[in-house]
C-alpha cells in the first residue's frame, strides 16, 4: 500500500464521479456539486483539526484520509488536476514560506 498515491485516488475519483453508481458516494457528491462536496471538505477539515488538538493519532489518520479524498473531490468537481496543486507547490520550494506568503498580492 506505501506506492499508492494522490494521483492514484485522483484517477479513482474521476472514473466513479462519472459512473453513474448509485451506490457510489464519489458520484453522488459529483452529482450534489460543489456546494454539496465543499460543505463536506469543510467538515473534514473541522474533524481533522479536532483530532489533531486531541493528539489522536488513530482518529488523525482517519479523518486526515476523509479530509484528502474530500479535497480531491472538490479539486475534480472545479476542474483542477492534482498536477497545477503539486505544480505550485513545487515552486514554493525554491523560498521561504514567510518571503513567499510576503509575495502574494494583499487583498
Amino acid at each position: 500500500m506505501a506506492d499508492f498515491s494522490l494521483a492514484e485516488l485522483e484517477s479513482i475519483i474521476h472514473q466513479r464521479a462519472h459512473s453513474g453508481d448509485p451506490d457510489s458516494w464519489t458520484a453522488k457528491l459529483f452529482a450534489k456539486g460543489m456546494d454539496k462536496a465543499a460543505q463536506k471538505f469543510g467538515e473534514e477539515a473541522v474533524e481533522t483539526v479536532i483530532a489533531a488538538v486531541r493528539a489522536d493519532k488513530k482518529a488523525l489518520v482517519s479523518e486526515s484520509a476523509d479530509l484528502v479524498y474530500h479535497w480531491l473531490v472538490v479539486l475534480g468537481i472545479a476542474g483542477v488536476p492534482l498536477d497545477d496543486v503539486l505544480k505550485e507547490l513545487e515552486a514554493r520550494t525554491g523560498r521561504s514560506g514567510i518571503a513567499e506568503k510576503t509575495s502574494r498580492p494583499k487583498a
